[in-house]
């Protein structure tokens, strides 16, 4: 199996935005309480199809829309995504993903590693959008309060097997011809490697979690990340050794520690809905055009496929368990 099925490579688009950047009208900004809280994820707009998806954005004057990483590789691309949701929800937050942090090829090398972040979160702040760095605000409408925390976490290839040493991760993926463009295009500067940039990450983002579930004692948190907080939810069946690039075991147990009322992450392109210890986990991803193409089969469309995260299903009755829910179209 080619790797390249779930993270391709990339043709090094400088900007997409003249030629298919959404032109949804402006929408009148709610004056009350939102009501309703959407995420997606990986909505990957170096495709044509995808990027051209957003014109069917519909108006959610009152809602409020979690943007879960993967929405390009530049800053066009989140021009396009911010200016196209900002346009249509009250409120949008987003939290990078792997492809965001990428450092294109170009003539002239662009900005790698956390300096590629600050790049994004300087767009992000232009449109309004909320970001890991911002303070983490409480959500007031259906299904809350919750506090809403978007998290960057990054991974360090503990995703792995335990029979399975940390420094041979990725020679053990390379036996099965796996190998994700990461290795190529994400740089970790200024930290010596990803895994040092990705123990930073969460050691930062414990203490902001901590310090928020302090301040609001019994509210609820949304947390809200790109790569899956626990390796069970890296469900890659044609490429199971990607699971490396997935995310890190210090998350595992955020859920609980931090109150969590539900987790949210894409990256793997396989949307569905967990639940672990009374927690919902929902997976959101768009994916690339082939991914979603039996939805554009059935006429349903973008907005089909964000998902309700409040005030969302019912939960589950206390001790019953509950089978994952493959959620194929939407």
């Amino acid at each position: 199996m080619d790797p390249m099925d779930i993270d391709p490579p990339l043709d090094p688009l400088n900007s997409i935005a003249e030629s298919v950047s959404p032109t949804t009208e402006t929408s009148t900004r709610a004056t009350s309480a939102t009501r309703r809280l959407y995420a997606i994820s990986d909505l990957h707009l170096s495709y044509k199809d995808n990027c051209e998806a957003l014109y069917a954005l519909k108006p959610h004057r009152n809602d409020s829309i979690i943007l879960a990483g993967d929405i390009g590789e530049t800053a066009e691309h989140l021009s396009i995504a911010f200016a196209a949701y900002q346009a249509n929800f009250d409120k949008v937050w987003w939290c990078p993903g792997n492809h965001e942090l990428y450092t294109l090829p170009t003539k002239t090398q662009g900005a790698r590693g956390e300096y590629k972040y600050k790049e994004l979160l300087e767009v992000a702040r232009q449109y309004g959008v909320l970001t890991p760095e911002d303070p983490f605000v409480k959500w007031e409408g259906e299904g809350g309060p919750a506090i809403v925390a978007p998290i960057f976490t990054l991974y360090d290839y503990s995703f792995k097997p335990d029979h399975i040493k940390l420094e041979d991760a990725v020679s053990w993926a390379a036996e099965e011809n796996i190998q994700a463009t990461d290795e190529a295009l994400l740089h970790p500067d200024p930290y010596p490697t990803r895994q040092d940039w990705c123990a930073a990450l969460v050691a930062r983002t414990e203490v902001k979690l901590a310090e928020v579930v302090a301040r609001n004692p019994g509210v609820p948190v949304i947390l809200a990340g790109h790569w899956p907080l626990k390796p069970e939810l890296a469900y890659l069946p044609a490429i199971p050794r990607f699971c490396i690039w997935c995310g890190t075991r210090k998350t595992a147990d955020w859920h609980t520690k931090f109150g969590a009322k539900v987790v949210i992450s894409g990256h793997c392109h396989i949307r569905r809905t967990d639940w672990k210890d009374g927690v919902r986990f929902e997976e959101v991803s768009l994916g690339y055009p082939k991914q979603w193409e039996d939805c554009r089969a059935k006429g349903l469309d973008i907005n089909t496929i964000m998902r309700e995260i409040l005030p969302g299903p019912k939960p589950p009755a206390k001790g019953v368990d509950v089978a994952t829910q493959w959620r194929r179209f939407g």
